[in-house]
Formats: C-alpha cells, sequence, structure tokens
C-alpha cells in the first residue's frame, strides 16, 4: 500500500448517518449515528490517525457525537471542502498521500480528488464509487466508516493490535 493516512477526513450525512435529517416538534435537527463506528475511530486514533470530520451542516447532535468520539478535528457548516482542506493540509504540511477521505456524495468529490485514500459507503453515488480505492459493503449510517477504517488498518498489518489495546482482547 502507498503511504499510511495520517489525517483521516470524514463526512458525517450519508457516511455516518443514513442520510435521513430528522426535525423534532421544536424544529431541532436529529441524527441516527451508529455505534459500531466508534470502534473504527478508536482504532484509528491507536495506530496514530487524526481524525477529522468535515461536514457542509452544522448539528448540535453531530457536535455531541463527535465528542463522544473524541475526533481531532470538527469542522461543520464547511461549503466549500475543497479549499478548507487545501487550506488545511497546506498550514499543517500534510501531503496528499498522508490523507484519506470517507464521503458519498457529490460534494465530496473534489476533495477525495486531493486525498491519497478514498473509501465510501456502498450506497454511495456512482460518482463516488468510481474514485473510491475502497467501497464498503455496508451503507452510510450503518457501520461503512467503521468498515472502511478496518479495512486501512488491516493493510497496514496493525488492526489487530489496535483493537487489543483499545478492547483489551486478543484477536
Amino acid at each position: 500500500m502507498k503511504k499510511k493516512v495520517k489525517l483521516l477526513v470524514v463526512d458525517v450525512d450519508g457516511t455516518m448517518t443514513d442520510a435521513g435529517i430528522y426535525y423534532d416538534e421544536h424544529g431541532n435537527e436529529l441524527k441516527k449515528f451508529c455505534t459500531k463506528d466508534a470502534a473504527g475511530f478508536f482504532a484509528a486514533h491507536k495506530s496514530g490517525i487524526k481524525i477529522m470530520v468535515l461536514t457542509g451542516r452544522e448539528c448540535v447532535a453531530t457536535t455531541k457525537r463527535m465528542t463522544e468520539l473524541k475526533v481531532d478535528y470538527l469542522f461543520q457548516n464547511v461549503k466549500d471542502k475543497l479549499s478548507f482542506l487545501k487550506k488545511f493540509m497546506q498550514e499543517n504540511e500534510i501531503l496528499k498521500e498522508e490523507v484519506g477521505y470517507i464521503g458519498d456524495d457529490l460534494n465530496d468529490i473534489p476533495p477525495m480528488k486531493i486525498s491519497g485514500f478514498v473509501g465510501c459507503p456502498s450506497d454511495s453515488c456512482i460518482e463516488v464509487r468510481e474514485i473510491a480505492d475502497y467501497v464498503s459493503n455496508v451503507k452510510g449510517g450503518y457501520g461503512a466508516v467503521r468498515d472502511i477504517i478496518e479495512y486501512l488498518l488491516r493493510e497496514y498489518g496493525e488492526w489487530d493490535r489496535a483493537v487489543s489495546e483499545v478492547y483489551g482482547i486478543g484477536i
């Protein structure tokens, strides 16, 4: 495999969620996150990968869940993901080969093109599936992020060790 990913950029809607947007009777936006993704996030951290969540929407539920997952960077309401990511990479001296991107839809394609690794859920749009290095067999919001991170870490030979360290189990 190519150079190891140091920064994993993850989209929210349709990637970590089922792409649904729910509102309660007070107009508050609700999201359903899959708990399975946590294992991937924690294993990535144990392998030295920083996680950036980059989303075009802003939601209190996203902030709460990403805090629980201890993401390194959370950026919401970012309309131009390409420019944002380019600037972040330049300011932090991160090479294209060191960036992994997980997303599902057309707005993710520009930043995917400046990433060394691209992963996506099985129900991503065809344009994303065509450029992905790995297409999960899991739909967005049902553990696809965990599956993609597991794929990456297995490629590096780090999945078993990371999971053992996180959960105290020998696998």
